[in-house]
């Protein structure tokens, strides 16, 4: 008799184990809106498939352990066109050449004024001049004669600001650079 009782006990164990394993609770949302509905999931829960109460006997035993279990069929993916918008052709705005002449602000150097006017030609510098230097001695009027042409030939070569100055005449130099940047700033020209 404690063969049998053996027996039931095994019988028992192996098919309340494969009820466990069977056993399929169900998805749990993430948490995500239901926003993977269109790739399939979300509509479709799996349900547990209910095991059997009644003991089996030992032959079938034997061939319940060795059926696979079955387990639900879920959706394939779909996949989900995207249209990507056709991008419109614009034009850039033309830009516009600048033309004209134009006055610096006149700059306060302590040996006195410095103020330039430029003269632009399709928004590029083609003639500078000097409309306020200082004169107070004739060591300045001697200074400029050499300064204003070094500096005049490096604002047309860089259009810009871009200047290097004179050496021995750097409050000249600097004076020069403040109008110059002031009457860029009036053409609408970068600095």
């Amino acid at each position: 008799m404690g063969v049998a009782k053996a027996s039931l006990i095994v019988v028992g164990t192996v098919a309340g184990l494969g009820g466990v394993l069977a056993y399929q609770p169900p998805h749990q949302s993430l948490g995500l809106g239901g926003g993977l509905k269109a790739l399939g999931g979300g509509s479709t829960t799996p349900t547990a498939t209910p095991t059997p109460t009644a003991t089996p006997t030992p032959t079938e035993t034997a061939s319940a352990a060795s059926t696979p279990v079955a387990t639900p069929k879920t959706k394939k993916p779909v996949a989900v066109p995207v249209t990507t918008p056709k991008p419109k052709k614009t034009t850039p705005p033309k830009k516009t050449a600048i033309n004209g002449t134009f006055v610096g602000a006149t700059s306060s150097t302590v040996y006195g004024p410095v103020q330039i006017e430029i003269q632009v030609v399709n928004s590029k510098i083609v003639a500078v001049k000097a409309l306020q230097l200082p004169t107070a001695t004739p060591y300045d009027v001697q200074l400029n004669g050499q300064a204003v042409p070094i500096l005049t030939q490096e604002t047309i070569a860089a259009s810009s600001s871009n200047i290097q100055g004179v050496s021995g005449a750097s409050y000249t130099s600097q004076g020069w650079y403040d109008s110059l940047v002031s009457a860029l700033a009036k053409a609408g020209l970068p600095g």
